[in-house]
């Protein structure tokens, strides 16, 4: 995880942009609710008014209002409202307001004067429950009759007249008389709440608009619509936001992803044969592509969500404390049924995650190992059995997908369960409230999407933390690699070649053990090989010859003893400068797609036109190349797999005569070549390339018979170095391998 971090550190302010974007996204979601809340509730439900502080209210309506207000309260009302008169008004600001109140002509009017919000809502506090009284009192009804007798029984008795109205009375009663009936009147609304006073004095307000001359359809379709705009603009906003986060996370994973392949490659490319062996060849493939893929996919999704979800959940608890306590016990259960459900996902997934890439290791290898195999394997009439080792493959492969797949494709629909049944309870509870008028329909529906927007929070966490366990086993795996130490290192203080002793190598008490075996394959090997002369290595099968032959270049590194080359041992200088000064040409012939052209530059790139046809006429490659129709410009496709073996072995050796080394090293190069080539080809590397020194693994006695000095090996020790003719006479290792190959007769002629 921490060279994660090492990796993301050239992404970081992409990633500080995405998150003040996910910051922005969130809190645009979560105000849509409460403006869907207000459209229901305001738009809807009380006609576009807003407050029950009205915006306009007739001068007789606002005097019968201040009656029920402590001389404080009315300071406040007052201080807030401007009075609207002939007298008071201009010409030009009347005509303005009668536009709009017709009913100016016959009455004056007051306005509010202020839009603070926290002004308005202590104005809706002050007004509410003094609304209320004078609606229930311009209503009538028998308790209103039986308060004007009971009051006009205390009036004096010129006073007493049929036509007087309650408010009159009210405003001419002592102050203590009034405060004690005020008192009463509030008791009746102490079991009433909050919301329904409002909601009750909004509806004389909305009458008292009416009586004004406003069009209440007017405000209320301006408020839907201002509303709808405001949420739109809001939608576009988060949509935005959220288009910006793919992009940007998509480009950071993107370049996560190409770093993370470029660093497994170049430490691949550094691997000696002892790292290519431990993880093997499939296991790297899939290393290098899905698991970094999986890596990649996972930084997608934690950019994307892991911020985002904390901010939204976070957000949306907040909100919903705001919008109603009495049901947050119902966010409680939706979470921690969520929870429970990622709980059981978890036990039941995570061990085939941890399973799931192996599986993938092991199909890479089989389809490998069977495409590169395929003419072996037709030759064998195999292909039934290669068919059933893939199947089982495939089928241990695509019975866990298939397990991880049904498991996560049940958690959509049993979030879906948990989401409808968590709407359901707030329904069936939330009518309740409304009935008893405890909470209006839109803040109900706020509820909901809150609740909602909380539980989607928990379920994409979930969603990550599910897809988490691959993505870290993905991580590990890309780890192990770019972590390996290495068993072939470069010196911390690399020194020069001696220039003296070009294309020297000398091998000094030798021994070698492959990594974990338990015996040596080589054991004090010593010779010298010069240049201007060849020095061949002939013996059995498993005699080590190929192994020799790979401790020069370094595949591998020597257990004992040392190797020199050009007079300094081969640990002391760089790999690339150590094989740099090496031609090799391996067993088995290899290729790379493009061009013979491209490919026989491979180890020179500058090399000129008359050195690619000088090192193609050695290699005896000329002929071949000439009868294609575009020569040196004929495609080669992968691996090589349009010519045939001895061609692919002969531009395997020109590419290495191509690159003008001090040392050759050909491994077994001349076997897949008639004798005919074979030997027009030695005489041609004898009398081309006389200078340099060169190393040649054969099978053949006849590759090797006129070599100037001749290593025979047995089982992994030299039994002999010497010539043709010497080895003949005193070494009976060689003497064997040679009858086998010839007879008496061509021995003794050669």
């Amino acid at each position: 995880m921490n060279n994660l971090v090492k990796y993301l550190k050239k992404s970081t302010l992409s990633i500080i942009f995405i998150v003040t974007l996910l910051v922005g996204q969130a809190v645009c979601e979560l105000s849509l609710p409460d403006y869907t809340s207000n459209i229901v509730n305001v738009g809807i439900q009380q006609g576009g008014v807003e407050n029950a502080a009205p915006k306009i209210i007739r001068k007789s309506e606002l005097d019968k209002i201040m009656i029920f207000l402590n001389s404080s309260d009315k300071g406040t009302v007052l201080d807030n409202y401007k009075l609207l008169s002939k007298d008071t008004l201009s010409d030009s600001e009347l005509k303005e307001y009668k536009q709009e109140y017709s009913i100016l002509e016959e009455e004056n009017l007051y306005e509010l004067n202020t839009t603070d919000k926290d002004t308005i809502d202590e104005l809706n506090n002050i007004l509410s429950k003094p609304i209320l009284i004078v609606s229930g009192i311009e209503k009538g009804g028998d308790q209103v009759d039986i308060m004007k007798k009971q009051l006009m029984a205390n009036l004096p008795p010129q006073s007493q007249t049929e036509d007087i109205d309650l408010f009159t009375i009210l405003s001419s009663i002592p102050k203590e008389n009034l405060d004690s009936i005020i008192n009463e009147m509030d008791k009746t609304f102490d079991n009433l709440p909050e919301t329904m006073v409002e909601q009750s004095a909004i509806n004389y307000v909305k009458g008292e608009y009416e009586a004004i001359g406003v069009n209440i359809e007017k405000l209320q379709n301006s408020y839907i619509i201002r509303t709808g705009l405001i949420m739109l603009g809001i939608t576009l906003l988060s949509v935005m936001a959220s288009v910006l986060v793919g992009l940007l996370g998509a480009k950071v994973a993107a370049t996560l992803g190409k770093d993370l392949r470029s660093s497994v490659f170049k430490k691949v490319m550094s691997f000696s044969n002892k790292e290519i062996t431990e993880f093997s060849t499939a296991s790297l493939i899939t290393r290098s592509t899905n698991d970094i893929q999986q890596v990649q996919t996972m930084m997608v999704m934690f950019l994307r969500i892991v911020f985002y979800a904390p901010i939204l959940g976070l957000g949306g608890v907040l909100k919903v404390l705001q919008t109603n306590t009495s049901m947050t016990w119902i966010i409680g259960v939706g979470v921690a049924a969520v929870l429970v459900l990622v709980i059981i996902m978890f036990l039941v997934v995570m061990p085939r995650f941890k399973i799931l890439q192996s599986l993938v290791d092991r199909v890479n290898l089989v389809s490998r190992e069977i495409l590169t195999g395929l003419p072996v394997i037709r030759a064998f009439s195999t292909e039934k059995y290669e068919e059933k080792r893939f199947e089982k493959a495939n089928k241990d492969l695509t019975k866990v997908n298939v397990f991880v797949n049904r498991v996560m494709s049940c958690m959509m629909p049993a979030m879906m369960f948990i989401m409808n049944a968590l709407t359901v309870i707030i329904v069936w509870n939330g009518a309740h409230s409304i009935d008893s008028g405890s909470m209006q329909v839109g803040d109900m529906m706020a509820f909901i999407q809150y609740t909602m927007q909380i539980v989607m929070s928990f379920l994409m966490i979930s969603m990550v933390s599910v897809m988490l366990p691959r993505a870290l086993v993905s991580l590990d795996r890309i780890d192990k690699v770019i972590n390996t130490d290495l068993s072939i290192k470069d010196p911390k203080k690399a020194v020069e070649f001696n220039t003296e002793k070009k294309g020297v190598v000398e091998f000094k008490n030798v021994s070698f053990r492959y990594p974990d075996a338990e015996e040596d394959i080589l054991t004090n090997i010593n010779f010298t090989a010069n240049p201007g002369e060849t020095t061949a290595f002939i013996g059995s099968t498993g005699s080590g010859k190929s192994t020799l032959i790979n401790l020069i270049p370094r595949f591998f590194d020597v257990t004992e003893g040392e190797i020199l080359v050009d007079g300094v041992n081969i640990k002391d200088v760089t790999q690339h400068d150590l094989r740099e000064k090496i031609g090799y040409v391996p067993q088995k012939g290899v290729l790379f797609s493009g061009t013979i052209d491209s490919n026989l530059r491979y180890g020179k790139k500058d090399a000129t036109e008359e050195d690619i046809i000088k090192a193609s006429r050695i290699a005896q490659a000329t002929e071949f190349i000439d009868s294609k129709p575009e020569k040196y410009d004929t495609e080669i496709s992968q691996g090589g797999n349009n010519v045939s073996g001895g061609q692919k072995q002969r531009l395997s050796i020109a590419r290495a005569i191509a690159k003008n080394p001090e040392i050759y090293i050909f491994d077994d190069s001349f076997s897949a070549l008639d004798f005919k080539t074979d030997s027009k080809l030695r005489k041609a590397l004898t009398e081309e390339i006389s200078e340099s020194t060169i190393l040649i693994v054969a099978q053949r006695i006849s590759t090797i018979l006129h070599a100037e000095q001749i290593v025979v090996l047995d089982e992994g020790k030299i039994v002999g170095i010497g010539t043709h003719k010497e080895l003949l006479k005193n070494c009976e290792v060689y003497k064997q391998i040679a009858l086998s190959q010839l007879s008496k007769e061509e021995l003794a002629n050669e």
